[in-house]
């Protein structure tokens, strides 16, 4: 389980004046130069530094507190805190006008601190520990309320799910143009009457509806009812679809009617979002006349069609090249294209998408097993704006393709995730592009060679994942930092998991040279030992231009001793929010884990096997 905190102090509490150290230089720098260094910092990345500094001097107090009343935005949503802490944070602050939260360990009392008419757009994630009727509260709370997010666990007891009634809350938004509900782990028979009702309570105002799960049943009926509406039918129904531009759902099946409803309801749709999860082989399925009504959405621009694994291995089996063809005809102004499942789509319709909208940013293809690199064999004679390329698991694309791709010099992402035929070859193109953030690697057949020739290029990368790369050794770890690119200096996440070549030297090469990184991944790295974590400790204990880690996972490194625990003692990892330490000798010392717990109140301990931060898997938390 999840380690809650169990402290009582504040983030930022006041101290004596003796702690100040008396007379100093600061005291006598003016304040009005402190505020206006302090006014150009932004939370939450200067939200630790701002606090801590507050404790420093009388002036810097003072100059902190006015700093921070003065922010209308904050975004707390990459730190787990408890609520006594969040509690001293959010008093520092006035008027919150945009917030955004992890609320895996607060209250309700403390989310009710700083509702109000005053909020505009709230983001709460992670909603396991708030009740059902807080939630439900909040938009008679915050009547102005513009963009609202809940995400929340589906783990629960069903019958505390029916304490979840939207009606007050909606209907007291008269400004709403956005929502978002996200239930984790909740299935379309256990949910689908709250989200029925979410869709009986639109206002007119709405122009992006995200929902998951959601029913494909209930989505075409509503859709139907305020298209084909009469007199007998409230207002609110016929002008909903009319202002709705966005739409994302997460449904139990996707199927022609589906589309065709939702085209015919929306004239104004720019961006369409659906990804379902069959628990059974659908006979009623997404065809290639579903396709072609797409067509019939003029606006738009970004179009998403995914088919989930999650339940059962299947895939849209009625959708061939053609019914690509008529898309690409008929929405020719698409600058984003996603598609998950396609599974008799071969590279003539995926390429007929891809060459026929000239405006493409962003094109993204899961689990084709039809894709060749016969799709991406003219990239280069064709002047392009891509700056996003994603080709998951899609086993028979090769370093040719990537080197077609890499001829893109606008490319940002490249994620590469699955593609085991992908080789050394195509890197030295990847490490010239000079706009690269993200790589993933996932998974592909590169070696240390390859590091080396990435580590010579320029591409500033800051994301890099070489999970499960079993031919990188600690070799081409330490090419990718010492061959003299910029690696060393723009890296800021690294993921190393699932690499049994990877010991305690590469590691404590990273620790040495990489100055910018901040999340690092080494889950299932069984050679790695007590020596790693002294190096990773002692870098963030150096200060200078070294940033200091913020999450650390350490998921099944099962050559860590229980003694190496106590590098999580102070001054050690000084940044550190997160670390995972699932199946660990670390886990059996709950002891320890305490006394960490009262030192560290800003550290979340996960011992459940979560990703980094508890992005999925929080839901299973128990507190």
């Amino acid at each position: 389980m999840a380690h809650r905190k169990k402290t009582t102090a504040t983030a930022t509490a006041t101290t004596s004046d003796a702690a100040y150290g008396g007379d100093n230089l600061l005291e006598r720098i003016p304040e009005s130069i402190l505020n206006e260094i302090f006014i150009k910092l932004h939370p939450p990345d200067s939200l630790t530094t701002l606090t801590t500094l507050s404790c420093v001097s009388k002036t810097l107090q003072s100059s902190v507190n006015k700093t921070l009343s003065s922010f209308t935005s904050l975004d707390l949503s990459t730190i787990s805190l408890d609520s006594e802490t969040f509690d001293g944070i959010v008093k520092r602050f006035g008027k919150i006008k945009n917030i955004t939260l992890d609320c895996l360990r607060i209250n309700d009392d403390s989310v009710r601190r700083f509702l109000g008419s005053d909020v505009e757009e709230l983001v709460l994630l992670k909603c396991s520990s708030l009740s059902y009727s807080l939630l439900a509260s909040i938009g008679s709370s915050c009547c102005n309320l513009r963009v609202l997010t809940l995400e929340f666990s589906g783990v629960i007891d069903k019958s505390a799910a029916f304490a979840l009634n939207f009606e007050g809350s909606l209907r007291s938004c008269l400004c709403l143009e956005s929502l978002r509900i996200k239930i984790r782990g909740g299935e379309i028979d256990d949910y689908g009457f709250m989200l029925l009702g979410i869709y009986l309570l639109m206002p007119g105002t709405l122009k992006v509806l995200k929902l998951e799960p959601a029913s494909a049943l209930d989505t075409i009926v509503f859709f139907r009812t305020f298209t084909y509406t009469t007199t007998e039918f409230p207002v609110g129904l016929t002008t909903f679809g009319k202002a709705l531009t966005h739409i994302s759902l997460v449904l139990d099946i996707i199927c022609d009617t589906l589309v065709r409803t939702i085209v015919h309801g929306l004239p104004l749709l720019s961006e369409l979002d659906l990804k379902d999860r069959p628990t059974s082989e659908p006979s009623d399925d997404l065809s290639d006349f579903g396709l072609q009504s797409l067509a019939g959405c003029t606006h738009l621009t970004s179009l998403s069609l995914i088919r989930s694994r999650q339940n059962i291995a299947t895939s849209f089996k009625r959708v061939t090249d053609m019914g690509m063809f008529l898309l690409s005809e008929g929405c020719k102004g698409l600058e984003s294209v996603r598609f998950g499942g396609f599974s008799k789509v071969s590279d003539a319709g995926f390429a007929s998408v891809f060459n026929s909208c000239l405006k493409l940013k962003k094109f993204e293809i899961q689990n084709a097993s039809l894709l060749t690199d016969l799709t991406f064999q003219d990239v280069s004679k064709v002047p392009r704006s891509l700056v996003e390329v994603k080709l998951v698991s899609c086993s028979f694309i090769t370093s040719e393709s990537v080197s077609e791709l890499a001829t893109c010099s606008s490319l940002e992402v490249l994620d590469l995730l699955g593609c085991r035929s992908v080789a050394d070859p195509c890197l030295h193109n990847v490490s010239l592009l000079t706009s690269l953030t993200t790589l993933n690697l996932g998974g592909a057949d590169v070696t240390d060679v390859g590091m080396a020739i990435l580590g010579k290029g320029n591409a500033p990368i800051t994301c890099l994942s070489l999970r499960g790369c079993k031919r990188v050794t600690d070799r081409g770890i330490m090419f990718l930092f010492e061959s003299g690119g910029k690696f060393h200096k723009t890296l800021s996440f690294l993921d190393l998991g699932h690499m049994p070549g990877i010991t305690d030297s590469a590691i404590s090469s990273i620790a040495t040279v990489c100055v910018g990184l901040t999340e690092l991944c080494i889950r299932n790295c069984f050679h790695v030992t007590d020596t790693s974590i002294k190096a990773l400790a002692l870098k963030d204990t150096h200060e200078g231009d070294s940033k200091p880690l913020r999450k650390l996972d350490l998921y099944n490194c099962t050559a860590l001793s229980a003694g190496s625990f106590e590098f999580l003692k102070k001054p050690n990892f000084r940044g550190l929010q997160w670390i995972g330490i699932g199946r660990t000798r670390w886990f059996c010392e709950d002891t320890k884990l305490a006394e960490i717990d009262r030192e560290r109140r800003w550290l979340f301990i996960c011992a459940d096997g979560c990703e980094l931060g508890c992005h999925d898997g929080w839901q299973f938390h128990k507190f």
